[in-house]
């Protein structure tokens, strides 16, 4: 789907607070409200905008530690992926998995209220699955920037 100047517009305006009402969003675009509502509606039926959420303070709702783990597969398979991916699909405690290049196969991001969280999701997900070499993890200390905007610019 192509997106023309108003388009991004949109985007980026949804993007900063998706509960903009629509009045004020199609004043910031410059169009009426009913074509601000028919560009959003295309957007969403074209999978351009595939959600609206509300983003949680993972410290206030008790989460307080991030982890990033790096996990290596024993072998190079498709079905050994799959089963893996189907997995980290399953556990809650993933809010984040990356399919990745160089020594690791996968960048999992979790976040869990304590240690003992992580360590039962150790044993219940990643000591389970007998295609898993090795795993690496790493603990944030803090977080320095984190954003779900993407940089919506001219083609």
């Amino acid at each position: 789907m192509e997106l023309d100047r108003i388009d991004r517009n949109i985007l980026i305006q949804l993007q900063k607070n998706n509960r903009i009402p629509n009045v004020e969003l199609a004043e910031l675009v410059g169009l009426s409200a009913p074509a601000c509502l028919k560009r959003i509606k295309r957007l969403r039926d074209s999978d351009v905008i595939i959600g609206d959420v509300s983003i949680v303070n993972p410290e206030l709702a008790g989460k307080k530690l991030t982890f990033l783990v790096s996990v290596e597969m024993e072998r190079d398979r498709g079905d050994i992926y799959q089963n893996f991916r189907q997995s980290i699909t399953k556990a809650p405690e993933v809010t984040q998995c990356y399919k990745i290049s160089g020594n690791y196969d996968f960048m999992l991001i979790i976040i869990v209220k304590d240690i003992q969280a992580y360590e039962h999701f150790v044993e219940r997900v990643l000591h389970t699955d007998l295609n898993i070499r090795k795993f690496h993890t790493s603990i944030s200390l803090r977080t320095i920037k984190f954003s779900t905007e993407i940089q919506i610019t001219d083609n």
